[in-house]
Order: structure tokens, then C-alpha cells, then sequence
């Protein structure tokens, strides 16, 4: 037979079970980035230093010929064009500094407003800035 329960008097606090002690954690000084973080961010600027010493594209050819091609046929009343392989190999390194050179742009002024994410808000502002010659209206 069980025990009988004793009653709780109605104006005593309830008291919570007490919750097991957690095992042995360790954690650095607060702020400091765990070992996961620190070595993802490790990573991707030593991918950050291996692009910037690379002089390859970074788009692949095939999906930026096939672009290129829908968008001109756009802009000619679809009417397709034949492309040379240099010409579109140019147009892919024009396209590809002009939208590095704006990200770098975008970039500073994250950094100039004190964050370090880019937000679209940046890249539009670069635009905005560069003007109409150089920011394509």
C-alpha cells in the first residue's frame, strides 16, 4: 500500500524538483568564438586568400554563354546571334570584374556602417553612388 500524500497548504510556494547538475562544459571567455566557428572562419579566408591569388573566371562558362545568349536574344527581337568564343570569354571577364569591383565597393560601406555583414541596401548604395556611367543607371 502507498504512503498517503501530504497536502500542500494553499498559500505555500511551490518548489521545483531540483534539475540534475550538467556534465563538465568548457567554455571560453564570452564573445570569444568556439572552436567550430574559429575554424570555419579559418577556412574560408584561407579560400578567400587562394581567390584573390587565382586569375581564373569564377562563373562557369557554359551557364554564362547560355545567358548571354538568352539576354541578347531579348534585346534583339529574337533574332540569335552567333557568338565567338573570345567575344563571350570577354564579355564574362568585363562582367566579372565589373560585379567584384562593386561588391568591394558595397563591402566598405558595411564596414562603414559598422557591421560586417553585406546587406542589399549596400550594394544598392554603391550603385547609387558610382552614378549612372559606372553604376548601369
Amino acid at each position: 500500500m502507498d504512503p498517503p500524500r501530504r497536502s500542500r497548504k494553499s498559500g505555500a510556494p511551490r518548489r521545483r524538483p531540483a534539475s540534475p547538475a550538467p556534465g563538465p562544459r568548457r567554455r571560453g571567455a564570452p564573445g570569444t568564438p568556439s572552436r567550430r566557428s574559429g575554424r570555419r572562419r579559418h577556412l574560408v579566408l584561407r579560400e578567400i586568400r587562394n581567390l584573390q591569388k587565382s586569375t581564373h573566371l569564377l562563373l562557369r562558362k557554359n551557364p554564362f554563354g547560355r545567358l548571354a545568349r538568352e539576354i541578347c536574344v531579348k534585346f534583339t527581337r529574337g533574332v540569335d546571334f552567333n557568338w565567338q568564343a573570345q567575344a563571350l570569354l570577354a564579355l564574362q571577364e568585363a562582367a566579372e570584374a565589373f560585379l567584384i569591383h562593386l561588391f568591394e565597393d558595397a563591402y566598405l560601406l558595411s564596414l562603414h556602417a559598422g557591421r560586417v555583414t553585406l546587406f542589399p541596401k549596400d550594394v544598392q548604395l554603391a550603385r547609387r553612388i558610382r552614378g549612372i556611367q559606372e553604376g548601369l543607371g
